[in-house]
């Protein structure tokens, strides 16, 4: 059994598994939901969690001591997200594969995990069969997407805001005012007005904290 920060990892024992097993890493910051899917997963004779990560952060460190096959991230995580995480291995360990596995199947999410570089994309509503299915299909060098997120995504269009807009935008948590974020981006406070006031328009939204729910519901954050 190997521990991470995250948990322990369940393993099968070793005489009932193939000489070469898929090796997995999980991230999921629920520790039940954790716990549940390593256990799951580990029934399939040909798959091996490796680590078990709660946060973000503490994916790439996870991936670069124990070299998965496949990284399963969930997105919204402590530190950063899995989208985030899916980017830096893809610098880090590029014969890593990744498969987003997460509740909230949004359009946006699923453009922004397959410019991430992303394998496969799915919602954590299926049975465990497809999730181990999908894991043996993307090592193999297929890319996994849940057909109605797909359809979903191509009617949806494009993410609108640009990269600062989003930046200006996730810094208005908490009812950061102008000065702060410009204080944490380190821009002008007009130049934040700018792209709030750009960000707003795209969205459709009355005021800054309206056009971050718009935003996040459609996964553009």
């Amino acid at each position: 059994m190997t521990e991470m920060p995250g948990g322990p990892v369940n393993e099968m024992p070793r005489d009932r598994r193939p000489a070469k097993c898929i090796r997995v890493l999980l991230a999921e910051d629920q520790g039940m939901m954790r716990g549940a899917l390593a256990l799951l997963l580990g029934l399939e004779a040909d798959i091996e969690v490796v680590a078990q990560v709660g946060a973000g952060d503490r994916i790439v460190e996870a991936a670069l001591l124990h070299r998965p096959d496949v990284a399963l991230l969930d997105i919204e995580l402590p530190g950063i997200s899995g989208l985030d995480a899916a980017a830096e291995l893809r610098e880090q360990t590029p014969d890593c594969r990744v498969l987003i596995l997460t509740t909230f199947g949004r359009p946006g999410y699923l453009r922004r995990a397959m410019e991430a570089g992303a394998a496969g994309f799915l919602v954590k509503d299926g049975p465990v069969e497809e999730l181990a299915e999908a894991i043996r299909r993307v090592l193999a060098g297929e890319t996994v997407v849940d057909p109605a997120l797909a359809a979903a995504a191509l009617g949806a269009g494009p993410n609108p805001l640009t990269a600062r807009e989003r930046d200006v935008l996730n810094a208005s948590v908490d009812g950061a005012t102008v000065a702060d974020i410009a204080g944490r981006l380190h821009l002008s406070e007009s130049t934040v007005r700018n792209y709030l006031s750009s960000a707003i328009g795209k969205t459709g939204a009355r005021n800054r904290m309206e056009a971050m729910r718009e935003a996040r519901q459609q996964g553009w954050l």
